[in-house]
């Protein structure tokens, strides 16, 4: 049995909801909660990546999945933009989750504009 393009793109935003969540927990679980620009920086994006899976969940927009672009790219490179780089736990954090969340995004963007491409 074939997945339907709405049945990816519904697993993926689960995915990006369990990303979000990841993110906001991760100040604690890589014991960087002490520093307060990478633990605000993981608890806003992941908010807004939450928010935006949520939203998407319930009516499906493109427009939130090129922001979820824009924040996995955001995080990767906020380590440096925001001054934290020296902190491994975090920057690296950034670094993996910014790439997951940003590969999720242009699949799902990917698979409006080409849907039978999975076919």
């Amino acid at each position: 049995m074939a997945i339907t393009l709405m049945e990816r793109k519904r697993t993926l935003e689960w995915v990006s909801l369990l990303l979000a969540a990841c993110l906001f927990v991760s100040p604690w679980i890589f014991g960087f909660t002490a520093e307060v620009m990478p633990s605000w920086n993981a608890w806003i994006v992941a908010v807004l990546l939450g928010a935006f899976a949520i939203a998407t969940l319930s009516v499906f927009a493109e427009w939130e999945e090129w922001a979820n672009l824009v924040l996995g790219l955001w995080l990767i490179a906020s380590p440096w933009l925001l001054g934290f780089a020296t902190n491994v736990s975090a920057m690296w954090t950034d670094i993996v989750l910014g790439m997951l969340i940003a590969a999720a995004s242009l699949w799902v963007v990917w698979d409006v504009h080409h849907p039978h491409a999975h076919a």
